[in-house]
């Protein structure tokens, strides 16, 4: 939309339309001459060759074809090069009384930038008639007349020019008159009556001749007027004017009927011999249409609007008729004075409505500016804001070219809405706006970013297959394809497995799925990295680590080291009737698979022969008795011990201990409860065995006592072992007492490692060590000890 105001534009190019910019073309302008009425798309020239181009550059640099004014009269064919009649013109209408018929058209040229000046000369046809403005011309000759009298004829109007305008007048034959053709000062050609002889109003009152106008065309064409004329009484004197000629000055923009000037003209004569009227002197259509005289007063009035930019200046006619129809003749000389009264036009001759972003500086659009007003009224600036990355260059003469600046980043500006103001340095000056919308198209260059670097996902083992367990998440700040994101899994060597079999994803929208169930026991963390690609050409990516936790579930219950549940006979532990209260019979030692609080394992008592006679510690799984043993407890005890752990929900095991009372280690034999008779022997049988073993393991267990208390005296170290000792008594080489904490039917050692830095206490279970390896543990005990904070070792 385009729209007139009076401001001062933000940057200001300043160019004068009348100032001769230095050509990027031609030097000397393209002229080519065509007849008027010529068909449309008729051949005028073929400018491929004139212009010394190759075929097919018109095509390939969208050449097109501007007119100065603003009609289109020629057509250009880009493929053949050829350049064409749009229309028939008419000379007349285009130029009309004009003899020199030049139209002016510019050729403009891209890549680079060229415009080649060009003129199409119409040449006229005899194709108009010389015509009279009225049917019949009155002329008033007094009858006192002399010969040689010349009395001027009304002229006739030929709109053809040069030899086919109008060339000559001829009258009817007779004896009193003859015609004389005379060239006025510009060019026209005016008749003349010339009085051949006296006349005789009583003779002869009245003639009717017949004017002939004749052009010069080949045939020729002619037109005709009757003249009559009167004879009329004396009358000497004819008006004359007096001021003649007059001049005036008229400002365009007056309005209608205002008044121009008033002539004045005098005749000396009396009566209605001395009367005057006045009139307009054969005027043209144009004067008519113009201007008005007062026949009574002279006074000359404004009829239609005046145009500067169309007629300059006026040269009319007047004269001034007495009663006797005695005439004289005045000229006024009317100059038009300019007023601002046309805006800037601008006119876009090229535009390319979308830029791609990053391109160097690229021709944006080619227009052209125009003020129809003179002087500073039609000088001009042009201009654009300030905070567009665009510029105005003068391209030639009144034409410009709106090109980017630096290149174009559609991610920070996609589109740019660009004012040009075209401003005239008239008081007060006008302004034209034009508005041109551009549009950046994208290119790929932003690679997909992820919204995180690393993604930490937490998944729960023992899951169900297909699981989804989290999602990454990139962004593009490109548009369209190049935006359009796919991601996938990278290859990765730190994995024992394929990586597609552990995880997938989903390449449209990044959410990852476990494909199995995964173990906390096999496998308690991974890391891969994922990639997200765009569909840019070429393509871009990026990457980003993704690390899965597995987290463990309480899916293992807790396993029995001590006492073994796999043995052919079940384990029976011997505890003196003499021992005291707390007296340790026995510990269970239990682990767990799983970690954490999964793995706390908790001790209790479920069954027991005799309850109350036996205690379980919660914690370390001690056997301990809950008071003195006396001669009225049974011999014989079966306890269930029940291990559990801390998960949610619990697990739990539960191990059987057989425990034996004796009254003491030297009886060569141990009571046994009285049993059913059918179970007698079996009970006997297990009685010696557990005797045989007793004896062996005692034998064994003190010449390792003994040989550790050697080779501890000499390091002078304090024993990580408690000390051992046998009762000044002697015992049954089959029984031995270990520092009364019980009997074991094997020597067995554990080692309790409470870890410094561990908030969660977990133990730290070893293998048991059975005899025959006890004295090679016991020499590098001291060092695997050495990385835990609290360490006890216990057999």
């Amino acid at each position: 939309m385009e729209k007139l105001e009076r401001i001062q534009p933000n940057r200001q190019v300043m160019v004068f339309i009348f100032m001769v910019f230095m050509s990027q073309g031609r030097t000397e302008p393209l002229r080519y001459f065509i007849q008027e009425e010529t068909e449309s798309r008729s051949f005028v020239a073929h400018l491929t060759k004139d212009l010394g181009l190759g075929t097919g550059e018109l095509a390939a640099r969208s050449a097109r074809v501007v007119s100065d004014d603003d009609k289109q009269h020629l057509l250009l064919d880009p493929q053949t090069g050829d350049l064409l009649l749009r229309e028939t013109l008419d000379r007349e209408e285009l130029c009309g009384p004009i003899e020199q018929c030049v139209l002016y058209f510019h050729v403009l040229l891209e890549m680079p930038v060229q415009i080649f000046q060009g003129e199409l000369w119409i040449q006229d046809i005899n194709d108009n008639s010389p015509a009279f403005t009225d049917g019949e011309v009155l002329l008033k000759i007094p009858e006192n007349s002399q010969p040689g009298t010349l009395f001027p004829l009304k002229v006739a109007q030929d709109l053809d020019v040069g030899s086919n305008g109008l060339q000559k007048y001829t009258i009817s034959p007779n004896s009193h008159f003859h015609v004389l053709t005379r060239n006025h000062s510009e060019g026209k050609k005016y008749p003349d009556l010339v009085q051949d002889k006296a006349l005789d109003r009583e003779e002869q009152p009245e003639f009717s001749l017949t004017l002939t106008a004749l052009d010069g065309g080949s045939p020729p064409r002619s037109g005709t007027v009757t003249v009559r004329i009167l004879i009329m009484d004396v009358n000497d004197n004819a008006p004359e004017f007096v001021h003649t000629p007059y001049e005036v000055q008229v400002l365009e923009n007056s309005p209608l009927d205002s008044p121009i000037l008033s002539v004045l003209a005098r005749d000396a004569d009396a009566g209605n011999f001395g009367s005057v009227s006045y009139g307009l002197f054969q005027p043209s259509d144009e004067i008519k249409q113009t201007f008005s005289i007062n026949e009574i007063t002279g006074e000359i009035r404004l009829r239609k609007k005046l145009d500067f930019e169309k007629i300059k200046s006026y040269h009319v006619e007047i004269e001034a008729i007495d009663g006797g129809g005695l005439s004289g003749k005045g000229t006024v000389f009317i100059e038009v004075v300019d007023m601002n009264d046309n805006a800037p036009e601008l006119t876009i001759s090229s535009l390319t409505s979308s830029i791609p972003e990053n391109a160097p500086e690229t021709v944006v659009s080619i227009f052209r500016v125009r003020d129809r007003d003179s002087g500073d009224n039609g000088k001009m600036t042009c201009s654009i804001p300030d905070n567009v990355p665009f510029i105005l260059k003068p391209t030639f003469k009144n034409f410009y070219t709106l090109v980017t600046e630096s290149p174009l980043d559609r991610e920070s500006r996609a589109e740019y809405n660009i004012t040009i103001t075209v401003t005239d340095l008239g008081t007060p000056s006008l302004k034209t706006e034009h508005s041109i919308t551009i549009l950046v198209s994208d290119v790929n260059d932003n690679a997909p970013a992820f919204s995180q670097t690393s993604y930490s996902l937490l998944v729960h083992e023992n899951n169900s297959p297909a699981l989804h367990i989290g999602s990454v998440s990139a962004t593009d700040r490109d548009s369209g394809t190049n935006a359009q994101i796919t991601y996938s899994l990278l290859p990765t060597q730190d994995l024992h497995l394929p990586l597609a079999s552990l995880v997938s994803i989903n390449a449209d929208n990044g959410q990852l799925f476990a494909l199995r169930a995964l173990d906390f026991e096999a496998l308690q963390a991974f890391e891969f990295r994922v990639g997200a690609t765009d569909q840019g050409s070429p393509a871009l990516s990026s990457q980003a680590l993704v690390r899965v936790v597995v987290l463990d579930d309480n899916d293992n219950s807790p396993f029995v080291l001590y006492p073994m549940q796999n043995a052919s006979a079940p384990c029976t532990e011997l505890v003196p009737r003499a021992a005291e209260q707390g007296y340790l019979v026995t510990k269970v030692v239990a682990v767990d698979g799983d970690s954490g609080q999964n793995a706390w394992l908790s001790y209790q008592l479920l069954k027991a022969t005799e309850p109350g006679l036996f205690g379980v510690w919660a914690h370390n799984g001690e056997v301990r008795t809950t008071r003195l043993l006396s001669e009225r407890d049974a011999a014989r005890h079966r306890l269930v011990v029940l291990v559990k752990d801390n998960g949610e929900p619990p697990l739990s095991a539960s191990v059987t201990l057989h425990v034996l009372l004796v009254d003491g280690f030297s009886q060569p034999y141990l009571p046994l409860p009285e049993v059913a008779p059918e179970r007698g022997q079996g009970d006997l049988l297990t009685v010696y065995l557990v005797i045989a073993l007793a004896s062996v393991s005692s034998l064994f267990l003190f010449s390792v006592l003994v040989f550790v208390a050697v080779r501890l005296c000499r390091r002078r170290r304090a024993a990580p072992l408690g000390v051992f000792s046998v009762p000044e008594g002697h015992l049954p080489g089959h029984l031995v007492d270990v520092s009364g904490t019980g009997t074991l039917s094997q020597s067995y050692q554990y080692e309790v490692c409470l870890a410094g830095d561990s908030g969660s206490g977990e133990f730290k279970f070893l293998k048991p060590i059975f005899p025959n390896l006890l004295v090679e543990h016991a020499g590098r005990e001291v060092k695997e000890n050495s990385n835990c904070r609290n360490s006890f070792v216990f057999s």
